[in-house]
């Protein structure tokens, strides 16, 4: 049992050997020196980027009250074009019902209303 152990032992000390052979003890230098290379690389990429998002996140809390602020004002102004535009349908449809001649030309009243819907995504 113990000669089939040193046999096997002997056989992969020779495997290994063989294997040491075909590879290049300057290749693996030269490998293990880009390996280091790219790692001193993409550690200096982490810190670039760690930066950048500290910053951003900065440039973020800084702005974020203007731009909601801002978001307030466009849906009031919103609100009150939307207002104003009822309204206008509104006199059109009393000013055609009392004067029908009014507005007889049709191109007239497709002209009148021909604001985007900014509801209704684009296609």
């Amino acid at each position: 049992m113990e000669s089939h152990e040193e046999s096997l032992k002997a056989a992969s000390v020779e495997v290994s050997r063989q294997f040491k052979s075909l590879i290049d003890a300057d290749d693996i230098e030269s490998i293990k020196q880009f390996q280091n290379l790219i790692l001193g690389r993409l550690q200096d990429s982490n810190a670039v980027l760690s930066h950048f998002n500290d910053y951003s996140e900065q440039c973020y809390a800084a702005v974020s009250g203007e731009i909601a602020k801002n978001v307030r004002l466009v849906k009031s102004m919103k609100l009150d074009l939307d207002y104003i535009f009822q309204k206008l349908r509104n006199m059109k449809a009393k000013i055609s019902a009392t004067y029908p001649d009014a507005f007889s030309d049709d191109s007239v009243s497709t002209i009148l209303d021909q604001r985007p819907d900014l509801e209704m995504p684009h296609q």
